[in-house]
């Protein structure tokens, strides 16, 4: 005859009960201001771990476009996202001369310095991996890593992009973008809308002309060629230029970091969209380019590769940092 067995109330009432879950970790989020040089540049942390600064494009946006698709990458990395002065969060300027790259490479050092971060992985997308390229030159010493996200390195190359974008338009559009630019893009409607793109202007060139390059796999269904109460109007227009969309003749008409990037020594991940428009062939130039570097295309992905393929571009960046 077997014996049975005979429990303790305590260990039948553990067996019973459902197993506990993990307890939730628990990802600190701060935000704040530092003062750079008398510009109140806006800071976002969330999570911990060695920390990835974060520098948006535009230029003239705010951080805001990459969440939440970047926060998964807060589960290893201290995540710090940086509004540029001008743009977001960040204080605005009567003097737009003051908006350059190499005065916005000084309040990413500031932002770097003030929070105390040590050496930084920094990750730039859009004009943002142009102010990246620009810190790299700057400040190596205080990189562990650099990842140039669907950018470029010298205007004449995204010039040309562009230009290859408003070739293929189909005719009516190309048509109809041209006669409003041709009419001056600045200065038009009620007071509160001369100093931004006409509406009209806006739909064609961001909505119709660029949306075929900003996504392919999964398209944001929450997109509007408005870019909202954020967008540093002014920023835009002394860096990009005031002729439009398809040709930056702005400050940065002139930039070009070809022999910077063949001197770089920092360990770098280039990535691209295979429809982005900042073209695969620029990327692939840049990768040639730096010493080492790594390159990523990310397939049916255009501009806004971490929406189109947010697990192919987490997992090619978490490897590229883990591995730095």
């Amino acid at each position: 005859m077997t014996t049975p067995t005979v429990l303790s109330a305590a260990l039948a009432l553990a067996l019973a009960a459902p197993a506990r879950a993990a307890t939730p970790a628990v990802l600190p989020q701060t935000e704040g201001f530092v003062d750079a040089g008398g510009v109140l540049v806006y800071w976002k942390s969330v999570g911990k771990g060695p920390p990835l600064l974060v520098v948006h494009g535009g230029p003239g946006a705010s951080h805001d476009y990459f969440l939440p698709h970047l926060l998964p990458l807060a589960r290893t990395n201290r995540l710090v996202f940086v509004d540029e002065r001008g743009s977001g969060r960040s204080e605005r300027l009567e003097d737009a001369s003051l908006y350059t790259v190499a005065n916005m490479v000084e309040d990413l050092e500031a932002v770097r310095s003030a929070l105390d971060l040590g050496k930084v992985h920094l990750l730039g997308h859009s004009f943002g991996g142009v102010l990246a390229q620009a810190y790299a030159f700057r400040y190596p010493q205080n990189l562990r890593s650099l990842v140039l996200c669907s950018t470029f390195h010298t205007t004449a190359a995204i010039n040309k992009a562009l230009a290859d974008m408003k070739a293929r338009m189909a005719p009516e559009l190309r048509e109809r973008i041209d006669r409003m630019e041709k009419a001056g893009l600045y200065g038009k409607g009620e007071p509160w809308q001369q100093g931004r793109y006409p509406d009209e202007y806006m739909k064609a060139a961001w909505a119709e002309g660029y949306f075929p390059y900003l996504y392919q796999a999964r398209p944001d269904p929450t997109y509007t060629p408005d870019p909202g109460a954020m967008m540093g109007w002014a920023v835009y227009r002394q860096m990009w230029g005031s002729t439009g969309e398809y040709v930056v003749d702005g400050n940065l008409a002139d930039l070009d970091f070809t022999e910077q990037l063949r001197k770089l020594r920092v360990p770098t991940l280039v990535t691209v969209g295979d429809h982005d428009e900042s073209a695969p062939w620029i990327a692939e130039e840049m990768a040639r380019l730096v010493p080492g570097a790594k390159l990523v295309v990310l397939p049916r992905s255009g501009h806004m590769t971490f929406v189109d393929q947010p697990l192919a571009f987490r997992k090619a960046v978490e490897e590229f940092l883990r591995a730095h």
